[in-house]
């Protein structure tokens, strides 16, 4: 059981940096942050879980089936990730290439302390035998001075290299064309990873840097001990409410501009370009094959198709894909049926994943998976990691990775340009 307190707050933003300097105490954080982003399907504007009773921590073997013991026996708030990986658990593929980060490829924990944003008010959730931390708790976060927080110091003139360098690119995406022209594949998503060395950094402090830049929906803060993920993720790939499940990938991007004309006329041509409604239009038929192993007959429904939402960095075409399912369908058993998500992988994706593995030079892990929660009702909200910085503290070493939808119709150099239109905003932010 926990105990429930509510409080009015005057500066909403300012409280959310008091609480994520105070939460900077725990082993276990959570953060998810939707900005005020307009979004129908949004349950909460965001939300903080801390400091775990109970913990759930393996690699890919049986990992669904653990996390779904888990999430049944517990009965309560959890919060974690799935790695990319979890891939290796669904079908008969491996995960070979270099891993720098060294991330659990699953993590799940029941936290102590929960916070919930609704508009101007956070709900505050502590387990009961730690409800009489509360109230120090609340005036402890009151009493922080965020423009005075004295921060860690940070590795200056970090160096940052790329794994596939660009040549190497180009021959890489000129292989996958030639699997998509034999008709391995129609699509695949082809990733790169961009890394630093014996580098140190304020993770709290780049996070906020990288919400600033972007100001995502889906953006997050997590800390696994001393592993960090910083995310400025504009994409969610499955939520659950009720019976109802909505996915919503991502397939389609162009640059922003300052000049209004400009920007208007960038995004009016990213409704119209074919191929990036192809890339779009091929993946909602796979999010929609997937959603159908779990929907009730005749349930999945496309209810908006390649619409142009515009973010701080990018312009993005986004689709939305619903369905129903039955009230005695496992919320895990929906995760574990459409996992990975379709804009990440290519379609068919069994196919795609393998030419992945192959062409790609670094373990996915968190990047590409998802973060999220499940509430005691079995509702579930998750995100698709990407935008996003990875930090493993003890070994010092920070990456960050980006990809694109390779098609038929892919230009290798366009291709490579886009990457490095999404790698800016982490570049900058390591870089300043």
């Amino acid at each position: 059981m926990r105990t429930i307190s509510k409080q009015n707050i005057s500066n909403v933003e300012q409280y959310k940096q008091k609480l994520l300097h105070w939460s900077q105490q725990f082993r276990e954080v959570v953060w998810l942050d939707t900005n005020a982003f307009n979004t129908q399907y949004s349950t909460f504007d965001a939300v903080l879980a801390v400091d775990a009773i109970t913990s759930i921590q393996t690699d890919y073997e049986n990992a669904f089936k653990a996390l779904k013991d888990y999430q049944t026996q517990t009965n309560d708030w959890i919060f974690g990730y799935l790695t990319y990986d979890l891939k290796n658990d669904v079908e008969h593929l491996t995960s070979r290439n270099f891993d720098g980060l060294q991330f659990p490829e699953l993590f799940f924990f029941q936290p102590k302390k929960l916070f919930l944003f609704k508009d101007d008010v956070v709900e505050v959730r502590y387990l009961n035998f730690v409800s009489d931390e509360l109230d120090a708790d609340l005036k402890t976060i009151d009493a922080i001075d965020v423009l005075n927080t004295v921060e860690e110091p940070q590795t200056e003139n970090i160096k940052i290299k790329l794994r596939i360098h660009k040549d190497d690119y180009f021959n890489k995406v000129n292989t996958m064309l030639k699997h998509i022209h034999r008709g391995d594949i129609y699509e695949a998503n082809f990733c790169q990873e961009f890394y630093a060395e014996d580098t140190l950094i304020q993770p709290l402090n780049i996070y906020n840097k990288l919400n600033a830049i972007s100001k995502p929906p889906f953006a997050t803060f997590l800390k696994l001990d001393d592993k960090y993920l910083l995310s400025a993720s504009p994409e969610r790939y499955l939520k659950k409410e009720g019976t109802t499940i909505v996915s919503q990938p991502i397939k389609g991007t162009a640059k922003r501009s300052k000049d209004k004309d400009e920007d208007d006329k960038l995004k009016t041509e990213l409704a119209k370009d074919e191929k990036e409604r192809s890339e779009n239009i091929m993946i909602v038929d796979l999010v929609r094959n997937d959603l159908s192993q779990t929907a009730t007959k005749g349930s999945v429904e496309v209810k908006e198709l390649c619409k142009v939402y515009s973010f701080e960095q990018v312009h993005q075409m986004i689709s939305t894909v619903t369905s129903q399912i039955e009230s005695t369908t496992h919320p895990v058993d929906v995760i574990a049926t459409t996992f990975p998500m379709g804009s990440m992988t290519g379609a068919p994706k069994i196919s795609a994943m393998k030419i992945i593995e192959a062409l790609e030079e670094t373990k996915r892990g968190l990047y590409s998976g998802a973060v999220g929660y499940f509430t005691p009702e079995g509702d579930f909200d998750f995100n698709v990691v990407i935008r996003s910085i990875l930090y493993n503290q003890s070994n010092q070493y920070v990456s960050y990775s980006v990809g694109g939808a390779i098609t038929a119709k892919s230009d290798p150099l366009k291709e490579y340009e886009e990457c490095l239109i999404k790698a800016r905003a982490m570049r900058e932010v390591l870089e300043s």
